[in-house]
């Protein structure tokens, strides 16, 4: 079974809970296009980067089944894939961007991981969070998302709370998965709870 992403559950409201992240090390990939095609365009990268494309040669064991060559040490995969919407100004129009990430799993830091290869991959440090996050299944469309962030939107606002930064979107489970069986989430940081102001990024 894929190790989850730990988290301390603080709230539980009707259509969202709050929970607190601990700090976590992410290795993700900047891809534009649609929202649809960023997870895609991402993955062969960051897959490349856990099966051993890296400096130290350390490879990713996923779920199986597991083809694995002559290396000497693994890494374990963290769900979720997470997946964030950046906006950028070209000349006149906004060419939508997205930060796709894989959480590497618990004590992996920016000292000890392995270093990308890839010039696409980087290695980010994320502070801890507290966060709201509502859960949900299906496919994995902008249209699906945009209405279950305005739901979560909605329920935050009513529960007298205040969203802060950049909402991410979540997929635990592979393509494969029947839609409708599939765990998503949608995740927004949270106002005043002490969350340090900037993540720390580094290239390989």
């Amino acid at each position: 079974m894929t190790e989850q992403q730990p988290y301390q559950m603080i709230q539980r409201h009707d259509e969202f809970e709050v929970r607190r992240y601990p700090g976590h090390l992410l290795a993700e990939v900047i891809t534009e296009g649609s929202f649809e095609d960023a997870g895609n365009k991402a993955f062969r990268y960051l897959f490349a980067y856990i099966a051993g494309e890296n400096r130290s040669n350390r490879k990713v064991a996923m779920t199986a089944p597991v083809v694995q060559d002559s290396v000497a040490e693994k890494i374990e995969m963290t769900a979720p894939v997470v997946q964030q919407g950046i906006e950028v100004q070209a000349g006149d129009q906004d060419i939508p961007r997205f930060r796709v990430g894989f959480v590497l799993p618990k004590g992996f830091t920016l000292e000890n991981a392995p270093r990308p290869t890839s010039p696409l991959v980087h290695l980010r440090a994320v502070p801890e969070s507290v966060a709201a996050v509502i859960s949900f299944s299906g496919r994995w469309t902008a249209a699906s998302y945009q209405h279950h962030l305005d739901t979560l939107k909605r329920a935050v606002a009513a529960a007298g709370l205040t969203a802060l930064g950049t909402p991410r979107f979540a997929r635990f489970d592979p393509p494969i998965k029947p839609s409708f069986m599939r765990r998503n989430e949608i995740i927004v940081d949270l106002e005043n709870h002490g969350q340090a102001a900037q993540n720390t990024v580094v290239d390989p």
